[in-house]
């Protein structure tokens, strides 16, 4: 059983100078809430065994935030395939990926994240910033990944625990 969790970045900072979309940094609330997140994974034992971050800036800082916030110690890897992505492509992603890590997070961007969670378990989900969904397929190698297989297993958005203590 393979496990997947998307994770979108958190909220950015429109008012701040920046040249490209791409190097568009985290807002204040961004950090408040990729914090909460990565602490929230960690109280419930869902650290992943493999982070995999867009190349963004915004993605980027969400998973190291979330990742020190909860001390995961899990490995980050940052790819140029999840920056202006399609479902389409993400999954060809990660049916490249070695088969050892059984729970893989992607921290990324909208629209693809909706996408692929409707595309992988036909569950109409909508993806705010800093929001996680877990899903598992009942596959051993990540090559064998198929659209259509997954099962929603969580979504969690980030103000639905604003006012926890964690």
């Amino acid at each position: 059983m393979k496990r997947l969790i998307l994770f979108r970045h958190g909220k950015s900072d429109w008012d701040v100078s920046f040249a490209k979309d791409h190097a568009r940094p985290l807002a204040g609330r961004g950090v408040r809430a990729a914090k909460q997140m990565g602490k929230l994974l960690s109280k419930a034992s869902r650290i992943p065994d493999l982070v995999v971050a867009s190349t963004a800036v915004r993605a980027r800082s969400t998973a190291e935030i979330a990742m020190e916030a909860g001390q995961w110690s899990s490995q980050l890897r940052l790819s140029d395939d999840l920056y202006a992505s399609s479902p389409s492509r993400v999954l060809l992603f990660l049916q490249q990926l070695h088969d050892d890590p059984q729970t893989v997070m992607l921290v990324g961007h909208e629209p693809t994240w909706s996408g692929l969670v409707s595309r992988f378990t036909g569950a109409n989900a909508r993806m705010p910033t800093a929001a996680m969904a877990a899903m598992q397929f009942p596959v051993a190698r990540w090559k064998d990944l198929r659209f259509g297989s997954g099962e929603l297993l969580w979504l969690l958005q980030p103000k639905f625990f604003r006012h926890f203590s964690l």
